[in-house]
Parts: structure tokens; C-alpha cells; sequence
């Protein structure tokens, strides 16, 4: 028994890749919103169903599991289906065949899988130090509009996550209404100063072609014209909204995952160091599946480089009442998220303190 469910926990992850059906099931069966019920009515309800897993690897087993290639092929797999799903998205709605309520439900559809499994396998490959996986979470953030996402987590979010000077951390008493504006342009302007920094080390001026943040700029604008002129401006349209969405969806899954939480200053000015206390966790077996172990948060801010498949659950860290899934449309209604999650913060930091 216990070989066998050693084997399904193997491969439990390939329900991320089961997830890019949602839109084309709901193209065929001609209800373009049924990705909005799955992934935020019937995900949850199993969640809930399912319950949790805190269970974490033996240590002895933690170097065989981190090297095991099955869980890098599983991301490897995702890329080309996420790619194809935007084409095949923007095809869709360039023949004109659907109503207009229907198409913008595709588009948004798309933009759900490629901003709750896109962005997140993007980030999974871009904390990989193989070149091929960087390139390929590239690839995946430029094909939503977020490129600079790399450079910004990586290198900034990483570094002043639940401090007031981090964008993507929000803040106690701050909706999602007033975090989602704050968060995209902050990232974005701070994906810059740090390309900036980058290139002044390497003596070189902004201009340079060597500049990422140009990329990451005009790539999703060259998508774009490319889809108007082969497919039409619905194409284009289709890309737009698909992003959107995916972005989105990204920055709330930001406001859930560190809402309230703060790093203590220490004597010398400066900010205690990352801990698992400043990162809220979901054990929540079945949403684990679909976000390669996203919501074990905590131990990737203390661990960055550490694989998805070995993200380890721990006691002392902030934990969410249910899943990403189930979260992120109570933090749409920002009345249910304070009454919900405001106490939890105040009893947290009690406790911690």
C-alpha cells in the first residue's frame, strides 16, 4: 500500500497539466465560462472534500525525490500545451463564430489556466539555475504580458517580501481593489531600477540590447501584431484579454499569499530575516496537485532554489483557511476577505509575538 501511494503522489502533479482542458471542454460543450465554475466553485468543494496533506518526505529520501527527472518533465510537458492553448484560443475567436459574451468567456478562460498553471510553472522553472528552464519561464511570462515577473520576484520580491517596500506584499486593511494597481505598476517600475543596476554593473547604458525589460516590453506587443495580422484584430483582442486575466489572477494569488504579515526591523535598520511566518500556507491536497505545491509558500521563501515536488509543510507557519482556489474570490469581496482573514493576522502576530 505504501509503494502504491508513493507511486500516485509520483505523479499527482500531472493534474496540472489535466488542468489546460478546462476552456476546451467548455468550447465544446459550448458553456465558455465552465472554467470559472471549476476552478473556483468545484476545486474548492473537493479541496474541502479531500482535505489536507502535511505530510513531508523522510529526510533520507529528500535527495532522490529532488533529483527525480518525472517532476521536470511534468513542466517541460505544460509549456508547448500552454503555447498552443493561446494560439488555438486566438483562432478560436478570429473566426468570429461565437457571440461576443462567449469569446470574451474563452479569452478569459485561457487566461485563467495560463495565469493559475502558466505563471506559476514559469515561476517553478524560473528559481531552476539551468539556462533551458529560465528561457522556457521567459517564454511563459512573456506569453502573458508579465516578462518582467522574472526579474521582480527573483530579485526583488525575494529579497523584501512582507516589508512596506515590497509591492507584491500587501498590506493589513488593504484590499485587493487598492493592492492590484499598486502591485502592477510598483513591479513593474522596480523590475526596471533592478535591470538598470544590472547593466550599469555590466558598464552598459539602457539602451542596450542586452536590456531585458525591453524584451519583456515590446515581445508581448509584437505577439499581439502578429496575431491582427495573421488572424485579425479578435486575435489580438483574445491576447489582450488572456493576459489580463492571467495577471490578474497572479496578483491575487500576491495578495493571498502574504497579506498582513510583516518583518520585524531589527537594531541595525535592518529587516529581520525571511521565516516561515511570513508567508501564509494551504496544505490543501488537490490544489497542491494543480499549482505544483505553490501554496507550501513558506518554505519556498526560506528555500528558493528547493523543487516544487520537495516544498516541505511546517507547524510554525501562517495557515490559510482553504486553498488558492477558494481564496482568491473571497479576496475579490473585500468586506468577506477583512472579516475572514483580519483575525487570523491579529491572532497570528499575538501568537508570534
Amino acid at each position: 500500500m505504501e509503494i502504491m501511494l508513493a507511486g500516485l503522489k509520483r505523479w499527482r502533479f500531472l493534474l496540472a497539466l489535466l488542468g489546460t482542458s478546462m476552456p476546451v471542454v467548455g468550447y465544446l460543450i459550448g458553456a465558455n465560462y465552465h472554467a470559472f465554475l471549476v476552478a473556483f466553485v468545484i476545486i474548492p468543494v473537493l479541496d474541502w472534500l479531500l482535505g489536507n496533506d502535511p505530510s513531508n518526505p523522510a529526510a533520507a529520501d529528500m535527495a532522490r525525490i529532488e533529483e527525480d527527472p518525472v517532476f521536470r518533465r511534468i513542466l517541460y510537458a505544460y509549456v508547448p500545451i500552454h503555447l498552443g492553448l493561446i494560439v488555438w484560443c486566438a483562432w478560436a475567436i478570429a473566426r468570429g463564430e461565437l457571440p461576443p459574451a462567449q469569446s470574451l468567456g474563452l479569452a478569459l478562460s485561457v487566461g485563467i489556466v495560463t495565469g493559475a498553471q502558466g505563471i506559476t510553472i514559469a515561476h517553478e522553472l524560473g528559481h531552476a539555475r539551468s539556462k533551458l528552464d529560465r528561457w522556457l519561464a521567459r517564454a511563459l511570462l512573456t506569453s502573458v504580458s508579465y516578462g518582467h515577473f522574472i526579474i521582480e520576484h527573483n530579485r526583488g520580491h525575494h529579497v523584501r517580501v512582507a516589508t512596506p517596500e515590497d509591492p507584491a506584499s500587501a498590506r493589513y486593511g488593504e484590499s485587493f481593489w487598492r493592492f492590484l494597481p499598486r502591485t502592477v505598476a510598483g513591479s513593474y517600475i522596480s523590475a526596471w531600477r533592478i535591470e538598470i543596476e544590472r547593466l550599469r554593473r555590466l558598464q552598459l547604458q539602457p539602451a542596450s540590447w542586452r536590456n531585458q525589460m525591453l524584451w519583456f516590453t515590446l515581445i508581448p506587443l509584437v505577439i499581439a501584431g502578429a496575431f491582427a495580422l495573421a488572424l485579425g484584430p479578435l486575435a489580438a483582442l483574445s491576447f489582450a484579454v488572456q493576459s489580463a486575466m492571467a495577471v490578474t489572477l497572479l496578483e491575487a494569488v500576491n495578495y493571498v499569499e502574504h497579506y498582513g504579515l510583516v518583518r520585524a526591523r531589527l537594531a541595525d535598520g535592518r529587516y529581520e530575516r525571511v521565516g516561515h511566518r511570513h508567508s501564509w500556507d494551504a496544505d490543501n491536497f488537490l490544489s497542491n496537485c494543480f499549482l505544483v505545491h505553490l501554496q507550501r509558500h513558506a518554505d519556498h521563501h526560506t528555500h528558493p532554489a528547493r523543487p516544487y515536488q520537495a516544498l516541505l509543510h511546517h507547524d510554525d507557519s501562517p495557515k490559510l483557511p482553504t486553498g488558492y482556489a477558494g481564496m482568491v474570490p473571497l479576496a475579490l469581496v473585500p468586506p468577506l476577505w477583512f472579516a475572514v482573514m483580519n483575525p487570523r493576522v491579529v491572532s497570528f502576530r499575538t501568537a508570534a509575538a
